[in-house]
C-alpha cells in the first residue's frame, strides 16, 4: 500500500456508461490512492459522477475533443504529477471485471519484474470470449482459455510481450517516462498499438496477466476472416472508424518495429479488398488513407 496508484479514465458523452466504470474502479479491494477523469466533452454530468465517487479524484473538462490518445496523455500526465508510482487505465464503455482486478495486476507485476501488465479483456456480454481475438504463435484465439498453456516451462499466469492497451492496463510511472504517453496526432484508433510498439522496443518487461480480465464491448466482429480463418484484416463497421484506423496504420507501419509487417500488410487487406470482396475502390481508398499516415498528414476529416 505504500506504492501510490493513480487510475485515469477517459470518457466523451456516455454518462451511464461511465458510471459503471467509475464504480468497479472505485470497488477494488486495493484502493486506488487517486481518481483522473478526463471528459473530452466537459458535460457537466459527468463532473458530477466524478465527484460523487468515494475516493479522492480530479475531474479534467477538455473544451476541446482530444480522442483517446489525447484524453490518455493527458490522464497520464497528471497522474504523474500527482506522484503516481503506478497509473492503472480505463475507458467508459468497460470496467474492471471484479474488485480484485487491480491487486492481482499488482501482484503480477511484482512476481514477474513488470513494468507493464494488462487483464485479459473480455466480452463484457461473454466473459468467457475475448473481445478482441489474439493470436498467439500461428494460431488465432478467441476464448480465454485459450490463452493458457500446457507448456510446464511457462508460467500460467503470464502471457509475456503481448498486452492489450489500454482497458485496464497497469503502466509503472518509470514505464511511462521511458515510452512517453499517446501521440495526441493519433486521436483515436491505434494509439495503443503504437504504445505497445514503444514497449517492444524499450526493453521493458510486460505481458497480460491471465488471471484477471477487463470487461469490454465486443470488438471482434471489426476482424475479418480470410484464407478460411488462417488471417484476419480489420474492417470497422463506420467511415469515420475507417478513416482513422486506416491512416493511422499507415503512420504505424512507417515506424521502426512495425515496418517488417509492411508485405503482409498489403497481401492481408489487398485480399481482402481486391480477392474476398471484390471491391478496388474500397482498397484504393485505403491506399489513400495509408499514405495520409506515412507522410504524416494528421489533417482530421470534416
Amino acid at each position: 500500500m505504500s506504492e501510490r496508484i493513480v487510475a485515469v479514465v477517459v470518457t466523451h458523452k456516455r454518462a451511464e456508461l461511465l458510471a459503471e466504470s467509475l464504480k468497479a474502479v472505485a470497488a477494488q479491494d486495493r484502493p486506488v490512492d487517486h481518481l483522473v477523469v478526463v471528459d473530452n466533452a466537459d458535460e457537466s454530468v459527468a463532473a458530477d459522477l466524478v465527484a460523487g465517487q468515494p475516493i479522492p479524484t480530479t475531474y479534467i473538462g477538455s473544451k476541446r475533443n482530444l480522442g483517446g490518445a489525447g484524453g490518455f496523455a493527458l490522464g497520464m500526465l497528471q497522474a504523474l504529477a500527482l506522484g503516481a508510482d503506478w497509473v492503472w487505465c480505463a475507458d467508459d464503455d468497460g470496467r474492471p471485471d471484479g474488485p480484485s482486478v487491480l491487486s492481482t495486476l499488482l501482484a503480477c507485476a511484482h512476481k514477474h519484474g513488470l513494468d507493464e501488465v494488462s487483464p485479459v479483456v473480455a466480452r463484457i456480454d461473454d466473459p468467457d470470449t475475448l473481445a478482441f481475438p489474439l493470436r498467439r504463435g500461428l494460431v488465432w484465439r478467441r476464448k480465454r482459455s485459450e490463452l493458457f498453456t500446457d507448456d510446464e516451462t511457462t508460467d500460467d499466469d503470464l502471457l509475456p510481450g503481448i498486452a492489450s492497451l489500454f482497458n485496464g492496463a497497469l503502466f509503472s510511472a518509470h514505464a511511462l517516462e521511458v515510452v512517453g504517453v499517446p501521440d495526441l496526432r493519433l486521436f483515436f484508433r491505434g494509439d495503443e498499438v503504437e504504445i505497445h510498439r514503444r514497449l517492444q522496443r524499450s526493453g521493458l518487461a510486460f505481458g497480460t496477466c491471465l488471471t484477471t480480465g477487463y470487461l469490454h464491448p465486443d470488438g471482434a466482429d471489426e476482424f475479418r476472416p480470410i484464407l478460411g480463418g488462417r488471417m484476419h484484416t480489420q474492417y470497422p463497421d463506420n467511415e469515420v472508424k475507417r478513416f482513422f484506423t486506416y491512416r493511422n496504420r499507415g503512420y504505424l507501419m512507417s515506424q521502426p518495429g512495425m515496418r517488417k509487417l509492411l508485405p503482409q500488410e498489403y497481401a492481408r487487406f489487398g485480399w481482402y479488398f481486391l480477392i474476398q470482396q471484390h471491391d478496388p475502390k474500397g482498397f484504393a481508398e485505403w491506399v489513400r488513407l495509408r499514405r495520409l499516415g506515412r507522410r504524416e498528414r494528421f489533417i482530421r476529416p470534416e
